[in-house]
């Protein structure tokens, strides 16, 4: 196992979930993610645990911690209501995208930017190409480290899940280059249309507690 192997090797997350049933939605703004050769051990560790996922409930070591979670989480949901009405919903899908952004190690106003520019936090949103979800992953990805069921996209913590493991993914092939990894996410890598926007909508969700 090479140097660049060991280190996405130890980057590895817990893929899959619970399915849910394949349903249409309008097409959303999203480009291809390449299928590209993985080698053995980033696959076998990117697959790890498949059927094994934590819930995003988040644990705090300090009182202090737990309120700029709560500011964080409440100012969040109200610049989420717009494009999700319910109370719940709206604190269900923070508290998912809050818990496997930190789980990835990425900044979750970086997450959120990219959600808004893939789907327009649409669940069931399905590009041309055939990308599903929150985070318009290509259904490759269930079959290459999933157990191939790719409706299962469209659960909100394993598209999530998925979404997140594959930007760490990306962001440590291009060595921290933030630029070139958004471009591979989206199949436009060497081009800034797409970093460009995502940077500006990540500019939204900055909330500071």
């Amino acid at each position: 196992m090479t140097t660049g192997d060991r280190g996405l090797a130890r980057r590895a997350f817990v893929l899959g979930g619970a399915g849910l049933a394949l349903t249409a939605a309008r097409p959303a703004h999203a480009g291809t993610q390449l299928e590209e050769p993985l080698a053995d051990a980033v696959r076998t560790a990117l697959a790890a645990s498949v059927a094994e996922l934590a819930p995003p409930r988040p644990r705090f070591e300090t009182i202090d911690a737990r309120v700029a979670y709560l500011r964080w989480l409440g100012e969040a949901s109200q610049r989420l209501r717009p494009r999700k009405a319910e109370h719940q919903t709206r604190v269900e899908f923070l508290e998912t995208a809050w818990y496997e952004s930190r789980r990835a190690g990425l900044e979750t106003a970086l997450v959120l930017g990219l959600i808004q520019v893939e789907s327009g936090f649409r669940k069931y949103a399905i590009s041309s190409a055939g990308a599903r979800g929150y985070m318009q992953v290509m259904p490759f990805w269930a079959r290459t480290i999933g157990d191939g069921d790719a409706a299962r996209l469209f659960h909100l913590q394993t598209n999530l899940r998925f979404g997140c493991v594959i930007l760490r993914h990306y962001l440590d092939i291009e060595r921290g280059d933030l630029v070139l990894a958004l471009g591979r996410y989206n199949g436009s890598r060497g081009r800034m249309e797409y970093p460009n926007l995502v940077f500006g909508a990540r500019r939204q969700w900055d909330v500071r507690a």
